[in-house]
């Protein structure tokens, strides 16, 4: 059988190892991850940590701050609600004076209006009492008069007879004693 350089090119390759697994390279690539490390180390130790930490620092700073001010802004906000209690105890209990000033004028005032008018309705029960009083006095006056005039026509009803005003006046004065 005869065998062509393409199937021997095949053959070496597949008897070769993957550079970085091959033995013999070992010590260089060692030499070469120790110098990349070393320049990757100082890189980060010279150049990009103290940037980091600077960073770090300031934004550490500006909390701090910001905190500080939240707290001063908090006392604040504390002193403010308390002086507005205390503007809204004065307020309620200047309310509260007025409304008991306003109740005591008004009751001051309706005991005012009452005694004017209960003065009013004495004098109108004195005034009533005496035109009552006078109208008694006016009708016990006039009791005999009518006395004798019921007493003169139930006679005449009666007895059919004639008495006279003399007779009846001295009978119904004789009954009144």
């Amino acid at each position: 059988m005869a065998t062509t350089n393409t199937e021997v090119g095949q053959a070496d390759a597949s008897q070769q190892q993957f550079p970085p697994l091959q033995t013999e390279t070992y010590p260089s690539q060692l030499l070469w991850l120790a110098l990349t490390f070393g320049l990757f180390y100082y890189l980060m130790a010279k150049v990009a940590l103290p940037r980091i930490s600077s960073i770090l620092e300031v934004r550490s700073d500006r909390i701090a701050q910001d905190l500080d001010e939240a707290n001063r802004l908090k006392e604040e906000s504390n002193a403010a609600h308390a002086a507005y209690e205390q503007e809204l105890a004065e307020a309620k209990s200047k309310a509260h004076a007025i409304a008991q000033d306003a109740r005591d004028s008004a009751k001051s005032e309706v005991e005012t209006t009452r005694a004017g008018v209960e003065a009013e309705m004495a004098a109108r029960v004195a005034e009533a009492e005496k035109r009552i009083s006078a109208t008694k006095a006016k009708a016990m006056g006039e009791v005999g008069k009518i006395a004798e005039d019921t007493t003169a026509a139930l006679l005449s009803e009666i007895m059919g007879g004639k008495t006279t005003k003399a007779e009846i006046a001295s009978a119904v004065s004789g009954v009144k004693r």
